[in-house]
């Protein structure tokens, strides 16, 4: 299988979780879009809360009721993808610049499961950057305390995320920082540590927020549960 044939499985088998009547937290990105193709296609009588912009947009021409996070009271089940899936179903999330939104969805749903393929299951995390939201005005004086919180866990400093067209700005009008470290040794410390500095909105480690991983292998769904 290819890693798309892989995330599409995932996103297949999540998508049979859903029952009519739930509001369902959409995840964003490559592998959270096979689920919500796979949910539209099950007809359900369901509500769908996005967690981003890209993903409202093909939730809407697939033809899913819609609501946002402030109409509803709380979410059933939320599926989404992962940048990287470590021990516990701690997660790197956030390569997609929603994770914010995405956080907040994610903690206000009764269940929630992270989908992928097979590459994103990884012994300790850290191999992909991690990325953190920094409120944009005065974000270069930001950057400069992550990289005094790097330096305390022996990482180096973090980069401003940039594309084509310059500065990466999210749905919520922030920027991101994106930390490189090879393998973070205590997820738990460095997520206080980045969360106490004025101007971070948040970062992307999903810690103890997973219910269960559906990851999308050459043999079939490997199921984990924390």
């Amino acid at each position: 299988m290819t890693a798309d044939d892989q995330k599409r499985i995932s996103g297949e088998a999540a998508a049979q979780l859903v029952e009519a009547g739930m509001v369902v937290g959409l995840g964003t990105g490559s592998t959270a879009a096979w689920f919500v193709k796979a949910l539209a296609a099950r007809g359900l009588d369901v509500r769908g809360v996005p967690t981003s912009e890209a993903t409202a947009n093909l939730a809407r021409e697939l033809g899913m009721t819609l609501s946002s996070l402030d109409d509803v009271k709380s979410i059933d089940l939320t599926v989404d993808g992962a940048d990287e899936i470590g021990p516990g179903l701690s997660l790197i999330k956030g390569g997609g610049a929603a994770l914010l939104r995405e956080k907040l969805v994610w903690e206000a749903s009764a269940r929630c499961v992270v989908i992928a393929d097979a590459a994103k299951h990884v012994k300790a995390l850290g191999a992909f950057k991690l990325p953190i939201e920094v409120v944009r005005f005065g974000h270069p004086h930001t950057g400069r305390r992550l990289a005094d919180i790097a330096a305390e866990f022996d990482l180096p400093p973090p980069r401003l995320r940039t594309a084509e067209r310059g500065v990466v700005v999210t749905d919520g009008g922030n920027v991101i920082y994106d930390m490189a470290s090879g393998v973070i040794a205590d997820p738990a410390a460095l997520a206080g540590a980045l969360k106490s500095v004025t101007g971070v909105v948040d970062h992307g480690l999903f810690l103890d927020l997973a219910d269960e991983a559906l990851i999308g292998t050459d043999d079939g769904i490997l199921r984990l549960h924390p």
